[in-house]
């Protein structure tokens, strides 16, 4: 019932125009879109132009060969997505996670995972740039040698001009866990010099993944990471957090927070009010609902949290991302990783004004 009701309410509210306060929820793709049943993760950008990108990788299956990353555009003011076109391959591997992004110097970078072996532990990480809006795309290439690196969430712009690109190495070698050396970590760009460089690596006693960065001021910058390990019923799994004090060169080792987490992915904004945004799965053991939770002081309490959607089901793989005007959007996949989604909102409806 309680999934019903948001669905109703949702699809109501797509009709008309954002209100304060209002939540919505809208259904991007599902089977009949003839990309593969498997549609997942979900990315997602904002482009200079006000269009929306969205991407995810598509194909038989999360181990299947024929996988491509797809990209699909919201034209400003438009109500229809373009349908999903094939923006990169491997011919010879499958590929992955796929996350876009807009660079403040208008560059769009597509970075994706390229599976070398028959596990994510064999997996290294490409790069794709478009300098026309994501009209069209470069050549790949490989940002990461390293066996066992991946990419899942989006980069942030720190205070200095830099960008950080959460990566994290996977260990492990088996379908259905990770081991508890996986570790997370950042690779450090100078849009100067045009350079990569690693920084130092999130460890935690049993491992953790897929980071999610926020830069509380100028150099402090915390994450949270999803939680290492298999996907058996949990009851002391958390999301792992790290702190750094140099602009992300270096972390803490990583801690258990207060968030429970069964071993799924999570997102972690800024907003322009100044408050921190966690995007989570408020369960041990299921990945529902889909929760948001706010602080409005920067990391120190957690006071707010309200769900997106819940009830039976899967809701997994949270991107966030905050629109010019302000709208916070949310995908996400469900329906086991066939139906990609989207909710917006504000923070007055996170805090239910």
């Amino acid at each position: 019932m309680r999934r019903s009701i948001a669905l109703l309410v949702a699809a109501a509210a797509l009709a008309g125009p954002a209100r304060a306060g209002d939540l919505r929820i809208e259904r991007i793709f599902g089977p009949e879109v003839k990309t593969g049943p498997y549609k997942h993760p979900a990315g997602i950008t904002e482009l200079s132009s006000g269009d929306f990108y969205l991407v995810y990788y598509g194909g038989e299956g999360e181990y299947a060969t024929d996988t491509g990353v797809f990209g699909s555009r919201l034209k400003k003011g438009a109500k229809e997505w373009s349908a999903p076109a094939r923006i990169a391959h491997d011919p010879f591997h499958s590929v992955g996670n796929a996350v876009v992004w807009e660079a403040p110097d208008g560059l769009v970078w597509l970075f994706y995972v390229v599976r070398y072996g028959e596990t994510w532990s064999n997996s290294r990480v490409a790069a794709k740039l478009s300098r026309d809006g994501a009209d069209t795309w470069s050549d790949a290439s490989l940002l990461v040698l390293e066996e066992g690196t991946l990419v899942r969430n989006r980069p942030i712009a720190t205070a200095d001009g830099s960008y950080l690109l959460p990566l994290y190495h996977e260990t492990g070698h088996d379908t259905e866990m990770s081991g508890p050396d996986t570790y997370s970590f950042f690779l450090r760009y100078d849009p100067k010099t045009k350079a990569w460089s690693p920084t130092g690596r999130i460890v935690s006693p049993k491992g953790n993944l897929q980071p999610a960065p926020a830069e509380l001021s100028p150099g402090k910058l915390v994450a949270y990471c999803r939680r290492a390990g298999d996907y058996k019923p949990e009851t002391v799994g958390h999301v792992v957090r790290s702190e750094s004090a140099d602009g992300g060169l270096t972390w803490s080792e990583g801690a258990d927070s207060a968030f429970p987490n069964p071993n799924a992915a999570v997102d972690l904004l800024k907003t322009r009010a100044g408050n921190l945004l966690l995007v989570y799965n408020d369960s041990m053991s299921r990945r529902t609902p889909l929760t948001v939770a706010l602080s409005p002081d920067l990391d120190r309490a957690w006071p707010v949290k309200r769900d997106i959607i819940g009830g039976d089901g899967d809701y997994g793989y949270p991107m966030a991302i905050q629109a010019k005007d302000g709208l916070i959007h949310v995908v996400y996949t469900s329906d086991r990783r066939s139906v990609v989604n989207r909710a917006v909102f504000d923070e007055a409806w996170v805090e239910g004004r």
